[in-house]
């Protein structure tokens, strides 16, 4: 099949340091060459993929020391680039939330948007409601219920190559992990009390937006001046294997409804259990006593921090490999695409469609 990915611009494909998106993406893309297929991906030029790159930006945008940048004209600029070689691909799978709705209403039908974020957020109904033709596709079930009724066309969970971390049975490290962003609703707070309550070592390997800065000078940084807590800072994939796999457990003490949590498969990917609380997706991943423990409150955390021993390493990895490869993550994405194909027209050609649709 021919195949247009189209990421966001934000970060590089993959992201050198911190990135979600971008990083499914980039494991997306090169997994569907590795199957066959024609992939064509619009990203920024330092993007580094199997695929053919179309190169619509110098480089990822929050990495870009320009102080002055505009990210909607980044991506406008891109999306003008993919309606213009529309007629070239069978499906275009867009990453960029509803941003393309405007300009690709005539082909929809050939068109697949994930949806990366969380969906309960106001305005988001009345979008999806406007487009109703754009079929949908989830990272997790859970992530659906604030749009029940949007046109979806399948759930696919993220996965991620399984050569990429290796399995780690027998850690060495002998502390808990937090890896991902500080800010309020990661909780790193929640990370920090368990590690005191339960006397074991705290790393925590996170990046700090600029919107929460205030919120880790005011409310974290004090937490820091523990022995038990070191704060590494942001890391990229080279240093997660070990940061991951040397550790007892992930913890994963989310206070909001989170779409997936890729960071909770990295840990398994590395034999790592999780520790996470009962937030969004997080029982659709956490399989109770296998490869983690789903908890409600600090002193279940705790409690889990003491049961530890009862899970076997060896099955968190075998539950990632069973459920969350990035080959499984790619053929169930073919399937919708091949779906796509039976039920849509072919593409119009640019300008006509977009005249058309003006």
């Amino acid at each position: 099949m021919r195949i247009a990915q189209i990421t966001p611009l934000c970060e590089s494909v993959p992201p050198r340091l911190y990135g979600g998106t971008e990083r499914i993406v980039s494991w997306l893309t090169d997994t569907l060459v590795e199957l066959g297929h024609d992939v064509t991906l619009f990203a920024s030029a330092d993007a580094c993929t199997r695929a053919e790159l179309v190169a619509v930006r110098d480089q990822a945008i929050r990495l870009d020391p320009t102080m002055l940048k505009s990210e909607l004209a980044a991506h406008l600029s891109m999306l003008q680039e993919v309606r213009r070689r529309a007629d070239e691909f069978d499906v275009l799978h867009f990453h960029v939330d509803m941003l393309h709705f405007p300009m690709f209403e005539d082909c929809a039908g050939r068109t697949l948007t994930t949806l990366h974020g969380r969906l309960d957020l106001k305005d988001l109904a009345e979008v999806y409601r406007r487009w109703p033709r754009y079929p949908l596709v989830s990272i997790s079930h859970h992530q659906r219920q604030p749009l029940h009724f949007a046109n979806w066309a399948g759930t696919v969970p993220h996965g991620m190559p399984e050569h990429l971390h290796r399995p780690h049975p027998n850690p060495t490290g002998g502390y808990l992990a937090f890896l991902g962003r500080i800010s309020p609703e990661k909780r790193p707070d929640r990370a920090i009390a368990i590690a005191r309550a339960s006397g074991m070592p705290l790393k925590i390997a996170a990046k700090v937006d600029l919107a929460d800065r205030a919120y880790f000078h005011e409310e974290i940084q004090p937490l820091l001046d523990d022995p038990l807590v070191e704060f590494i800072g942001e890391i990229g994939d080279g240093d997660k294997e070990a940061f991951l796999g040397n550790a007892a457990a992930l913890l994963f003490p989310i206070d909001w409804p989170e779409p997936f949590g890729l960071v909770m498969i990295e840990a398994m990917a590395c034999s790592t259990p999780v520790i996470a609380w009962n937030c969004g997706s997080v029982p659709e991943v956490i399989d109770e006593g296998v490869n983690g423990f789903i908890v409600d409150s600090e002193c279940e955390a705790v409690d889990a921090v003491r049961r530890l021993q009862q899970i076997d390493r060896r099955q968190v990895r075998a539950s990632f490999e069973r459920r969350f490869s990035a080959e499984i993550m790619a053929s169930n994405y073919v399937d919708l695409y091949e779906r796509r194909c039976r039920v849509a027209p072919a593409l119009p050609a640019w300008p006509v469609a977009w005249e058309a649709a003006r």
